[in-house]
């Protein structure tokens, strides 16, 4: 009996230890989930941020534009008015000149018969009030011409200050340009960003499974992984797979913010062999599109939004890799899946 007592007093309990590791465990879980939905809340903050600046940017280069054709169509209507004023001014000094050299003409004639009989009075009175009218419509015409003269000054003085605001236009226009191509940039990286998250979920989701990789920007299932020899017809283990596919692309919905503008392409390809006569399809086309319809319909039913969603056969036009073996055929079979912008 000593010796069971003793037993007992010197055993050690680890269920307090146990407990005390579980609630550390446990509060560094949640502090992590905490960080997690803050940086998700901070980013779609950024992102829409993002958006309104680059709707903003596009405003204002629809706008200058505007501004510029404007200007270059009053430019244009104040060169041809400036033609119009020269070609007036030309003809006015022209008339002026002719009518100058007639009153010089006249002048040295009534000088010439200033001791002529006084028959001849008569006829040089009258040629006075000619030249009298001569000068008067000389000195009309140096009007017009000052006229003439200042409308074209003003005119230039505008076209010089259109010119300058064109320049203005055409630097401010390069530097949204500059600004657009940047935000244009960040969204495609984001994009990116997105797409290298998708396939590293799919691939902790679908595991290492025969059939199933990630080739590039592309997610590849062969054909016999969703669906039997020369059938549109997803079978039990496919559907398992493609429900699988659709619970991380409802994830990836909920995560990238509506502004973004995205869709998951559902392509179906096929091996070079053409179909026997007499089935279902017709040719390869069909078989191939039909797939790709099946595993977007799949899609659909498993929650994800039809907006987001295309529906592509290639038939045999799309091979990975040539010749005529029996493992090269299974490899052209396929389904890819490709995360783009729409």
């Amino acid at each position: 009996m000593r010796l069971a007592r003793r037993r007992r007093e010197g055993s050690i309990d680890y269920w307090p230890g146990f407990v005390d590791a579980l609630s550390t465990l446990l509060m560094v879980i949640i502090f992590l989930l905490s960080v997690f939905m803050l940086a998700q809340f901070f980013l779609s903050r950024e992102i829409t941020g993002k958006d309104t600046a680059l709707a903003k940017l596009n405003r204002q280069i629809a706008e200058l534009t505007q501004l510029l054709s404007l200007e270059r169509a009053g430019k244009a209507d104040g060169d041809d008015q400036i033609a119009r004023l020269k070609a007036g001014l030309s003809a006015a000094e022209g008339e002026k000149g002719r009518l100058l050299g007639l009153l010089a003409a006249r002048d040295g004639q009534a000088a010439a018969s200033g001791g002529a009989a006084a028959s001849a009075g008569l006829a040089l009175d009258a040629e006075k009030r000619i030249s009298a009218q001569a000068l008067a419509q000389v000195e009309l015409l140096n009007q017009q011409i000052s006229a003439l003269r200042r409308q074209i000054a003003a005119l230039e003085q505008a076209l010089e200050a259109t010119e300058s605001r064109d320049k203005e236009s055409q630097t401010k226009i390069a530097d949204l340009g500059k600004r657009l191509n940047l935000a244009l940039a960040q969204r495609v990286q984001e994009l990116q960003q997105y797409r290298s998250d998708f396939f590293g979920r799919l691939k902790e989701i679908l595991g290492n499974r025969p059939g199933i990789k990630v080739v590039g920007d592309r997610f590849v299932f062969q054909s016999e992984v969703l669906f039997p020899v020369g059938s549109d017809q997803i079978d039990e283990a496919g559907n398992a797979a493609v429900d699988r596919l659709a619970a991380a692309v409802v994830d990836l919905e909920r995560e990238i913010p509506p502004e973004v503008a995205w869709t998951l392409r559902i392509d179906g390809h096929t091996d070079s062999r053409p179909i026997a006569p007499g089935g279902r399809f017709k040719s390869n086309w069909e078989l191939s599109a039909a797939r790709a319809i099946a595993v977007v319909r799949r899609l659909i039913e498993g929650g994800v939004s039809p907006k987001h969603l295309v529906a592509a056969g290639f038939g045999e036009f799309q091979p990975v890799e040539e010749g005529a073996t029996e493992e090269v055929y299974g490899r052209n079979r396929r389904i890819e899946i490709r995360l783009t912008d729409r």
